[in-house]
This record gives structure tokens, C-alpha cells and sequence, in this order.
């Protein structure tokens, strides 16, 4: 049995004795899931680069687990992709309000200025600033390509949407996907491929490549 393997069925334990009534198993379900929530809450973050100059995956990973917790009282996931898909949807919020605080009209990140950089009409007299300049993958159209990718792919078919989570955002492998979802390595690679088209019709040439 892999690593990956043995950890999912941990996590199911864990979630069999939430959905049973044991709270103690709250806390245990995520220190079993920590490692794939780092990496699920790396590879979000990695989308969102204006908001990874500010704050660390730690600190994303952190405030989104309080989230998590927070929902786990009332909501009980059944499956192992139920409770990651719930994961990455506090994740996804977490980041939408990051955006807002530090992009919003009063926001650091909006009104930030840097010496590093200097406008082509500085006439270099005392205390002039100006305002930090937009990486061509930082700009609000491109913050804004970024939510409507992942409002997308929550608008995924179940069965699509399942796929796409664990080989997308947790970057498991296609056999490490199926025994999560029980289905064959076949089926797991005919809903990506079906997941990614859909993606593509939708947002066109809008869609980020994965980071």
C-alpha cells in the first residue's frame, strides 16, 4: 500500500468517526490531512501572486484550517474528496478576502509604493514616488481570470469536478486519484480530460496554466 494510500485511509477513519458523533477526531482528521492541505493551499496560492508577495502559504494555510474547523461542526463530510473539496473552497475564500484587503481601493497592495522603480517621467526631484508596476501576471485582469477559474471548476459536473480537485489542486497522480475515488485509472483520465475541456470551452484562452 502507498504512502498516499495508507494516508486516505486514515482520513476516512477520521471522517467515519466525525460523522459518528466523535469531535475528538476533528483535530486528529487534520493533523493526518495537513501535508496535502499545505500543498493544496501552495499550489492556490501559487494563482494568486499579488497576494503571495504578502502573506506566506502558512499563513493562507493557517487562517483557511480555522475556517475548515470552524464548518466541521456542522458540516460532515462523507468521502475523502468531500472533505478536500471542502478544504479547497475555505482556501478559495480565504484568498477572495485576501484580494480584497490588500487590492480593495484603500488596500496596501493598491496604494503600495516603491523606490526600487522609477517612472519614465521621474524628474527625480526630492521625495517623489512611484507606484510599484504590474508583473503582466499581476494585473486585476489577470487576478480576475483567476476567481472566474475557480468559480468554473466549482461549476463542474460531481464526477468532473472530483477528478479535476485531486489532480488540479492536490496534485495527486492519475492512480493515486482512482484509488481515492475507487473507479479505474481509465476513468480517472477520461473526466480530466473532460474536465479540462469544459474549462477550456468556457474560459477560452481566459484559462491560467497550472502553476
Amino acid at each position: 500500500m502507498t504512502t498516499s494510500a495508507s494516508q486516505t485511509m486514515m482520513i476516512q477513519g477520521c471522517l467515519d468517526r466525525l460523522r459518528a458523533g466523535d469531535e475528538s477526531a476533528r483535530q486528529e482528521l487534520i493533523r493526518c490531512a495537513c501535508g496535502r492541505l499545505e500543498r493544496l493551499t501552495r499550489k492556490m496560492l501559487g494563482g494568486w501572486p499579488r497576494i503571495h508577495r504578502w502573506e506566506e502559504t502558512c499563513d493562507v494555510m493557517q487562517n483557511s484550517l480555522l475556517r475548515l474547523c470552524h464548518s466541521l461542526s456542522e458540516a460532515k463530510p462523507a468521502a475523502v474528496v468531500d472533505f478536500f473539496r471542502l478544504a479547497a473552497l475555505h482556501i478559495r475564500r480565504e484568498l477572495h478576502d485576501l484580494a480584497k484587503h490588500y487590492y480593495g481601493p484603500h488596500g496596501m497592495g493598491t496604494n503600495h509604493a516603491t523606490a526600487a522603480w522609477k517612472s519614465p517621467c521621474d524628474d527625480g526631484s526630492a521625495g517623489a514616488t512611484a507606484r510599484e508596476p504590474l508583473g503582466a501576471d499581476e494585473d486585476p485582469a489577470s487576478l480576475a481570470a483567476w476567481a472566474e477559474f475557480h468559480h468554473q471548476v466549482e461549476r463542474l459536473p460531481e464526477e468532473q469536478r472530483d477528478v479535476f480537485d485531486l489532480l488540479w489542486y492536490q496534485e495527486l497522480s492519475q492512480a493515486e486519484a482512482a484509488d481515492v475515488l475507487n473507479v479505474s485509472q481509465r476513468t480517472v483520465k477520461r473526466r480530466w480530460a473532460s474536465a479540462r475541456l469544459r474549462l477550456h470551452k468556457v474560459l477560452g484562452e481566459t484559462l491560467p496554466p497550472p502553476s
